[in-house]
């Protein structure tokens, strides 16, 4: 049996949790392999599997978060096997035939081959960006985790460059495998359905949108600092004056600079934060935007701006790390921390119809480059390759 990871999924942990969920689904969509999966997780007690998840064989722990990263960490630092987390269920016979660990953990087994999926390396680059703990953590886990595994799988080219640049892994040990956008990201057009999401959300009636975990590397700041200076500028006396800007996303880490910036700017009446959105109202928000702005100085694939893509929303873009692999042609990209530049693209985003046609065009088609069918499909020839090795 192959395990696959959904610890983040059941704890919804942002974009992790994305993965997990979209990625488990996809895999057993195909009726020909679908007994074949099975699904671990962590501190059960607390876990919020969705149904697909539910249907699925399951090797469980009630270890909470902090023990049981401590714990995986201390069995590859000495060596020491967890096959009997895998072998202790009534659902699943024997060691299964490969664990893939999907959220930056990776336990020590011995019985079984293993897949890692590296989504960044956030830690090494901008260490202020982690609080302390986890910035030691990680940077003690990840030579470990990397090397342990079988096979690892990068979720860009960036990723892939990452892992080869900081800890000289061999090319031969790496795929890149992109994220996928779910086929329900797509333009909105019900009016029952945006009145819903508009009044639940107290939107206002003009908007640019932000989605995203809010913390240091997202980058918030600048583009409220770009914001403000272009309500100060000419163009916004000809323009939309009252467009606000939304931010959709919870809290994370060291959000206080971010936060106060936007009292600091004398944003508090123009910027909103929604907070958490439900998976099902997202399509409909992104799609009431005049324009999405992702401004991110670090993403290892950034699925938010795939999102706004496929729902025709022109979105302004980093051009950091793997967003341009993400983003095509189709968005605008601009240096992340040049705020004069994030101002002249609000600018041309909230001034130019033709831009905005011509961007909401492309974006659907850029889209359909990810999908998550393709994502399961060639993270499945990465099993079958390992089950090959196994046998042999």
């Amino acid at each position: 049996m192959i395990i696959i990871d959904a610890s983040a999924a059941v704890h919804n942990k942002a974009g992790l949790s994305r993965y997990g969920q979209e990625l488990i689904a996809a895999a057993v969509a195909d009726p020909a392999h679908r007994s074949e999966y099975g699904v671990f997780y962590h501190d059960a007690t607390t876990a919020q599997p969705n149904a697909v998840i539910r249907s699925l064989p399951a090797i469980t722990t009630d270890q909470a978060p902090k023990p049981w990263r401590l714990r995986a960490l201390l069995a590859q630092l000495v060596n020491m096997s967890q096959d009997y987390l895998l072998a202790g269920s009534p659902e699943v016979v024997g060691a299964p035939a490969i664990f893939h660990a999907t959220e930056h953990l990776l336990p020590r087994f011995k019985r079984s081959k293993t897949v890692f999926t590296l989504h960044d390396l956030i830690f090494k680059f901008f260490p202020q960006h982690h609080l302390p703990l986890n910035r030691a953590y990680l940077s003690l886990a990840f030579p470990l985790f990397l090397r342990r595994a079988d096979v690892i799988i990068c979720v860009s080219e960036q990723s892939k460059r990452d892992a080869q640049n900081v800890y000289r892994i061999p090319d031969e040990k790496l795929r890149v495998i992109y994220e996928g956008v779910d086929p329900r990201f797509q333009r909105v057009t019900d009016r029952l359905t945006l009145a819903r999401v508009h009044e639940h959300y107290h939107l206002p009636e003009r908007f640019i949108l932000s989605v995203g975990t809010i913390e240091p590397r997202k980058n918030l700041k600048t583009v409220f600092e770009a914001f403000a200076e272009w309500r100060k500028s000419g163009e916004a006396r000809q323009g939309p004056e009252d467009v606000r800007l939304v931010v959709v996303g919870r809290q994370g880490w060291l959000v206080e600079e971010t936060m106060r910036a936007v009292q600091e700017l004398g944003l508090t009446e123009q910027v909103l934060f929604t907070g958490f959105v439900a998976d099902e109202d997202l399509p409909a928000v992104y799609s009431m935007a005049e324009a999405m702005v992702f401004p991110s100085v670090y993403e290892g694939f950034g699925l938010p701006p795939l999102e706004a893509l496929a729902c025709g929303t022109p979105v302004a873009c980093s051009d950091a790390s793997s967003l341009p692999e993400v983003m095509g042609d189709a968005g605008l990209l601009i240096p992340p921390t040049d705020v004069r530049a994030w101002m002249l693209g609000l600018g041309r985003l909230l001034m130019d119809a033709d831009l905005r046609r011509d961007l909401s065009a492309r974006g659907p088609r850029q889209a359909a480059l990810f999908t998550w069918a393709d994502a399961a499909r060639k993270t499945r020839i990465v099993y079958e390759e390992l089950l090959v090795k196994r046998k042999t």
